[in-house]
C-alpha cells in the first residue's frame, strides 16, 4: 500500500520518535516535535507508538491513497478532507482507493501527523526512519517530501487488519471514508493557551542574568519568531541581560533547552537541536510541556513559569500516566470490543 503525494505541502517529512543512542557522536536525534500527537496516531491505526508517520506543518500535502488504508491524524487541527468532506482527527479511518486527503486552513496547532496501519516504510538510519533536513538524514531521501513521491506502508499488524476489515465493510459508493465512532482527545492539545504557559526548570547559567533580567524571564511575555523552526524557536521580547560576558565551553543541550545569545533573545532548542551548545543555558523546558510548545508556531505567544525539579518529574510521571490510560482504552476498542461502537 502507497500514498501518493500530489501537492508536498509547506513542510511535510517523515518522522517517528527519533534518532537515539548517537549523541555522543554528534549525531542529531531529531524526530516528531510533538510527540505525544504521533504516539497517539500510532495507537489508533494499531501501530507500535515509535512508527514513523507523517508530520505536515501548517499548510498540509494532498495525499492520493492508492488502496484502502487505515489512518489516523493528530496533532493541530488542519481541516483535513476526502474529496470535500471533512475528515475527522483524533480517531481510526478507513480511506477508500481513489480518495484524496486534503488539508485546508489552520484552525488550531502548527503541526499535524498523519499515521497509517504499519507505519511509514523508509530504510532506518542508525536506528531510526526520522528526517534531519539539515544533514540530509534519514526519512524519504533524507529530504522533505514532494510532489510526485510515493510513500510505502509497512505490513499491518493483526490488530490493524482487523480493524480495517470492518470499517471496509461499512464503506459505500458515495462514502470516501469511514471512521470509528470513537475517539480520543488528549490533555495537551485541550489545555493550550494564549499565551502558553511553559514550565520550566532553573538552567546551570541562570545566575549570569542581572535582577532585573530575571524578573523579565519569568514575567514577560514572549513571542515565537518567525526566525524558528524544528532546530529551535527564537523568542521575541523583553531583552535578558548578562552580568558576565565570559565565553562558555560548548556542553550538551537536551531537548527544551533554553539558551541565551548575546543579543538577549532566548532561543529554544528542539526536535533537531545540535547535541551540544556554548551559550548560557538559562532554563530547561520539562518534559511534560514539549509537545504542547511543538504545536507553537510563529506571532504564538508563551510565558515562563519556574517549577522545581521534584515538580518536573511528577508532571512528566503524570503525563505518561495518562498515556498509559490512552493506550489502554485504545487497546480494548481494537480487539473484539469495536462492534456496538462502530
Amino acid at each position: 500500500m502507497s500514498l501518493k503525494l500530489i501537492h508536498p505541502g509547506l513542510l511535510t517529512t517523515v518522522q517517528d520518535l527519533g534518532r537515539t543512542g548517537y549523541q555522543q557522536y554528534g549525531v542529531v536525534v531529531s524526530g516528531a516535535m510533538d510527540r505525544l500527537s504521533l504516539r497517539i496516531a500510532n495507537m489508533l491505526v494499531g501501530n507500535r507508538e515509535d512508527e514513523a508517520a507523517l508530520e505536515i506543518t501548517l499548510r498540509g500535502p494532498e495525499l492520493a491513497v492508492q488502496q484502502d488504508t487505515l489512518l489516523a491524524i493528530c496533532g493541530a487541527d488542519l481541516s483535513p478532507t476526502v474529496d470535500g468532506i471533512a475528515l475527522p482527527q483524533w480517531r481510526p479511518v478507513l480511506v477508500g482507493t481513489g480518495g484524496v486527503v486534503r488539508f485546508g486552513p489552520c484552525r488550531s496547532g502548527c503541526r499535524a501527523y498523519v499515521a497509517v496501519a504499519g507505519g511509514i516504510d523508509v530504510p532506518q538510519v542508525l536506528g531510526s526512519r526520522s528526517t534531519y533536513l539539515r544533514g540530509g538524514l534519514g526519512g524519504f531521501e533524507g529530504r522533505m517530501l514532494k510532489a510526485g513521491d510515493v510513500v510505502k506502508q509497512g505490513p499491518a499488524g493483526e490488530r490493524s487488519a482487523r480493524l480495517a476489515k470492518r470499517l471496509t465493510e461499512r464503506l459505500t459508493p458515495d462514502r470516501p471514508f469511514q471512521a470509528a465512532a470513537w475517539h480520543i482527545h488528549p490533555p495537551h492539545m485541550a489545555a493550550v493557551s494564549e499565551p502558553l504557559g511553559v514550565r520550566v526548570t532553573p538552567g546551570a547559567q541562570l545566575g549570569r542574568l542581572d535582577q532585573d533580567s530575571r524578573k523579565r524571564l519569568f514575567g514577560s511575555v514572549f513571542e515565537v519568531s518567525p526566525q524558528s523552526d524544528r532546530m529551535g524557536y527564537r523568542l521575541q521580547g523583553a531583552a535578558l541581560r548578562q552580568t558576565s560576558t565570559e565565553e562558555l565551553l560548548s556542553e550538551a543541550v537536551p531537548p527544551g533547552t533554553v539558551q541565551l545569545p548575546s543579543d538577549g533573545s532566548p532561543i529554544i532548542l528542539l526536535a533537531d537541536r545540535q547535541t551540544t551548545g556554548g551559550y548560557p543555558r538559562i532554563a530547561h523546558v520539562v518534559s511534560a510541556d514539549l509537545p504542547a510548545l511543538g504545536q507553537a508556531k510563529p506571532g504564538d505567544k508563551l510565558r515562563f513559569r519556574p517549577v522545581t525539579l521534584e515538580q518536573a518529574e511528577r508532571l512528566y510521571l503524570l503525563q505518561e500516566r495518562e498515556m498509559a490510560q490512552i493506550r489502554m482504552g485504545i487497546r480494548l476498542k481494537l480487539q473484539n470490543k469495536m462492534d456496538k461502537e462502530m
